[in-house]
């Protein structure tokens, strides 16, 4: 299927081709072709791919005539591939053919600053895809987002807003609407509303490194009410 998928088929080149179908490869010409999850590519499979990227061509199945393709091929993974190939489990060719310029994207553990921007994205989207009048995330709810290690990172993110919004109440999401806990702590450990308003206010200004007037869009308030909360809870500049 994958290969029928890539390579596209002739009509009556396997039980059920019907017809002749196109595939990724080929409509990708003078474009680009995403590869996710690269790294679960089977062997066979990788030969087949650096073929075609170093012939730029390929013929698809059941085909005999050569079909000639251009494109830019990006590539993602959440594998190591070094490791991966150091184990026998990836083509070292196959490898060093595609990673010609790397952009590596550290799991959301080591950048918990995103968090927030994260979580406030996938809130607008599922309220207007929901149509429900949930408008924000409590202080508590996201001092536990931004606590939580995201094992599965951004998707992972995505999926808690989705469950919250589904059986949270307007017009806030709030700590019981997520599926995440933070290690070893209770629900008495979570502190008062203030000491957990005064935590994401101080991350959001160390994050916009002070700059009040980023750090009320992010929070969603105006400037007067960041300057009086920087006041009340002693923040600083």
């Amino acid at each position: 299927m994958i290969e029928s998928e890539l390579f596209g088929h002739e009509k009556g080149a396997f039980t059920g081709a019907q017809h002749r179908r196109k595939g990724k490869l080929e409509m990708a010409d003078g474009g680009t072709l995403f590869l996710d999850e690269v790294g679960a590519i089977d062997p066979k499979m990788q030969v087949d791919l650096l073929r075609v990227l170093e012939s730029k061509e390929f013929t698809r199945i059941g085909g005999s005539r050569p079909i000639k393709v251009d494109f830019r091929v990006i590539c993602a993974t959440n594998e190591d591939l070094e490791k991966a190939v150091e184990e026998g489990r990836f083509r070292e060719d196959f490898y060093y053919r595609i990673n010609v310029f790397t952009i590596e994207a550290p799991p959301l553990r080591v950048r918990r600053s995103d968090i927030p921007l994260l979580a406030g994205y996938f809130l607008e989207r599922f309220a207007r895809q929901m149509d429900k009048r949930i408008t924000g995330i409590s202080p508590e709810a996201m001092e536990l987002l931004v606590a939580y290690d995201w094992p599965g990172n951004v998707r992972e993110l995505s999926n808690a807003v989705e469950r919250a919004m589904v059986v949270g109440t307007p017009p806030l999401i709030r700590p019981g609407d997520l599926p995440v806990r933070k290690p070893g702590m209770t629900a008495a450990g979570l502190g008062s509303l203030a000491d957990a308003e005064r935590r994401h206010i101080a991350s959001v200004l160390a994050e916009t490194g002070g700059n009040v007037t980023r750090a009320a869009e992010i929070l969603q308030v105006d400037r007067a009410t960041v300057y009086n909360k920087i006041r009340k809870y002693g923040l600083g500049r």
